[in-house]
Formats: C-alpha cells, structure tokens, sequence
C-alpha cells in the first residue's frame, strides 16, 4: 500500500506534528511526503518526494497577516500547474495535514483524500468558537484543503473525529525545570514591537525567539535569538512560563511541559481565535495584542498567572493504525497487549 503524506509547510505546527506521524506511518506502509507553502524553521528529518509552492499566508510585523505580501508572494497560476501535476492518482490513500495542492488534485483526480489536521477539528459544531466573525477565515477553513473525510487534533476531544495533540519526542522527553525566565514566540510582531512592551516589564528575563533576526542581542532584561528548535525546546521546558500567538502545536507542548500560559491571536488568522477561545474557556491568560494598553494584564499574569495542566498521551501510532484500518482495511497487532485487530470500510 503506497500513501502519500501532504504537509502544509508554512508555520512550525505542521512539521511538528508531521515528526510524530510520519514514523507511525512508516511502520504500517509506504509513504512519500510533500511539502507545500513557506518552508518552516523546523526541519524533517526523512526525505521529501515533492516540494511545491502552493499558497501560503505571509506573516506581518503588526500582529497578524500581511494580506499585500501574501498577494505578492503567490502565483495562482503556477499553483493551478502544480494542481495538474501532482500524482496523486498513484498512491492509495493521500493524507492531508491543511496543505492545498495535494487536496485540490485529489478532488479533481477523483482520489481518497482525508484530513488529519487541527484545521480539521474547528469544522466541529461542537468546538469552542470565537464571537467575532470572519467570513474570509471561515471560506479557507472550508475551502483552501477539501478532503473527504476530516478528522482533527484540539485541545479537547470535543467531538468522535478530534484526536488530542501529538507531542513530540523532544518536548515528551525534555527535563523540566524553572529556571525564572519567560519564553517567547510572536512571529507577527517585529522586534521593535516586543521589546518596546516586555521592556516596560523589567523584574522577569525575556528569552525571545525572533523570525526577524538572524544574531543574539541582550536589550535589558530582554534576550533576543533567532529562531531555533532545539534553543525553543530547551527554554520553553527551563521557563517560568510562555508567552505566544494562539497557535495550536506550541500552547499545547506549554501545556504539557506545565507552563504558565498567554497567548495573543493573530490578526486575521481564524484559526488562532478558535485556539484562543478554546484557551480561554480551559483558563489560560489571553490577550488581543501586543500593545503598551495589556502592560498590567501581562503583569498580572507574570506574578500570579497559574499553571493549566493537562495530559496528552502519546497516541501517534494508534491514531495511524485507526485510520490505516478504516481506509486501507489493514490489520495491526498490538504486540504490547498481544492483539490482532482490523477495521472494514463501512
């Protein structure tokens, strides 16, 4: 059985989980990997078959979405080419982590296509959603990377289709520590930006990861680095607590790791105000920007902010075996409980 896995490449979410899933899919078939959108800071460690452009959103430097870069970063053109192009029709199954060429191709090609992304859980009626409305958010949710089936990671498994997050093995198996510093990741903030606030909050040090950077400088209490894994992994699990967008990948691991929580959803980005909703209900600090105006809230949460726990077990490759089992109708063993099992198309 050949299954193509198809990773959306812009953001650091995708990859991180695709480390996890990809190594569970490899012990069940053959699986080749595409890669679509801006590349991340997080790179893979197995081959990559195909690397396409597709569309991807640009980040800004003022909280949220650089709608004039995004335009000009695209070609639809060349995106429809790559649509003609990919060979979905030679594998057995695609899976699809929100990435747009593989989708659209197997829609078109008349091929098996399911989702398994967080994107796919905000389709839940049962999810928490936030208040505002955004039609140009919801129609990509919809419509960027139509599949047949979906099935989705949250924070809760609010519904039978959403799975809990996938951890990886670096943030599973790092020491944890506090070691009285704050670990931040705001990549639609320039640097100006954050250290113009967090200065003004001098008695905690700031380890600040930067996609604007590309050298380490102390401003005051605030140290600024060029985003790297390895570094993020280490100072998120030695911190006092994270401050970062409403993602979905990086306030999980925080989660985990038992760290104190604030996030800041990106402007224009549908998918950070559903997190940041979720978030909120389950009691993590939230704030709508970066601004000198959320100084006291960013205060507050620095001294008296309270640690959120919650357990992701690690549930890869069950997660694999159920739906390899349901499309592919292959059988597992579970040689840790000495079961054989398999599960029919219905």
């Amino acid at each position: 059985m050949k299954v193509l896995y198809a990773i959306q490449g812009t953001g650091n979410g995708h990859l991180s989980r695709a480390k996890e899933i990809l190594p569970a899919l490899m012990n069940r078939v053959q699986v080749d990997v595409m890669i679509s959108g801006l590349k991340a800071d997080i790179a893979l460690p197995f081959p990559i078959k195909y690397n396409y452009d597709g569309l991807s959103f640009v980040y800004g430097k003022n909280g949220g979405v650089d709608f004039i870069q995004t335009l000009r970063k695209n070609n639809l053109g060349k995106a429809i080419q790559e649509i003609r192009e990919c060979p979905v029709q030679e594998y057995d199954l695609i899976i699809n982590d929100f990435e747009f060429v593989s989708a659209w191709a197997s829609k078109i090609k008349g091929v098996k296509c399911i989702s398994l992304s967080h994107q796919a859980a905000l389709r839940s009626k049962k999810v928490p959603k936030p208040k505002h409305q955004d039609w140009i958010g919801n129609v990509v949710l919809n419509y960027y990377a139509p599949c047949d089936d979906y099935f989705g990671f949250h924070f809760f498994r609010y519904d039978k289709n959403i799975f809990l997050p996938i951890i990886r093995h670096e943030i599973r198996n790092h020491e944890i520590s506090t070691q009285g510093h704050v670990t931040v990741y705001l990549p639609a903030y320039s640097d100006q930006k954050i250290v113009q606030v967090l200065s003004k909050i001098k008695e905690v040090e700031w380890q600040v990861f930067s996609k604007h950077t590309l050298e380490s400088y102390q401003n005051e209490n605030i140290k600024m680095e060029p985003v790297n894994a390895e570094r993020f992994i280490s100072s998120m699990a030695t911190s006092n607590g994270v401050l970062c967008g409403a993602g979905f990948e990086t306030p999980a691991e925080a989660l985990f790791l038992l760290k104190k929580l604030m996030v800041i959803p990106m402007k224009g980005q549908v998918e950070q105000h559903f997190n940041a909703e979720a978030l909120k209900q389950m009691g993590v600090a939230v704030i709508n920007k970066l601004s000198n105006k959320n100084i006291e809230k960013i205060q507050e949460w620095v001294n008296r902010g309270k640690i959120i726990s919650r357990d992701f077990p690690d549930q890869a490759q069950v997660i694999v075996d159920e739906l390899l089992g349901h499309y592919l109708n292959l059988k597992f063993t579970d040689s840790e409980n000495n079961l054989e099992f398999s599960v029919r198309n219905q």
